[in-house]
């Protein structure tokens, strides 16, 4: 096996990664690796892909949910919300009717089959990562959410807009 040797480039991306940022980096393929392994594992077991799963798990356990509110539950933009539901009803997984009152609002229910299919499905229905982050402490929250808009920033990318509304499953 050959050693790299130094170049005399200054380019970043010419430089192995220090010992430091290589532990970083394995740790993040840790993380990733365990949420791609959960949603084939989802995927496989379910048919349905991770973000469709849970959020046929909200409307299950918040019958009568509208689609801004599962928005909102799982922290992605309503649009994508409505391209969940519409899927989960043509697979008649859940049900939409239109409000009594309000002809505008649609409030939304699982089917028999959606809820069998989750008795069935195996969790965390948010997937690895939120299930994860939703048990940790609100210091080491804190210190995640520092540390990864520093990352961000190195990155040179946006931490709002599409991508941050973007379910994992769906990347």
């Amino acid at each position: 096996m050959s050693r790299l040797s130094p170049s005399s480039e200054s380019e970043p991306d010419s430089v192995a990664l220090t010992p430091q940022a290589a532990i970083v980096l394995r740790q993040f393929r840790v993380v990733f690796n365990a949420i791609k392994s959960h949603f084939q594992r989802v995927e496989s077991q379910s048919g349905l892909g991770g973000a469709q799963l849970w959020a046929l798990s909200i409307v299950s356990r918040h019958a009568g949910t509208e689609v801004g509110a599962l928005a909102h539950a799982m922290d992605i933009h309503q649009s994508t919300a409505s391209n969940l539901v519409r899927a989960l009803v043509k697979k008649g997984l859940i049900r939409s009717a239109r409000d009594d009152e309000d002809r505008r609002v649609v409030h939304l229910h699982a089917t028999a089959e959606g809820e069998a299919l989750l008795a069935n499905a195996h969790g965390p229905f948010a997937g690895l990562l939120p299930d994860a982050l939703q048990r940790l402490d609100a210091d080491t929250l804190t210190r995640l959410h520092t540390d990864l808009g520093h990352l961000i920033a190195q990155l040179g990318v946006e931490e709002v807009g599409t991508a941050a509304q973007t379910p994992l499953a769906e990347l």
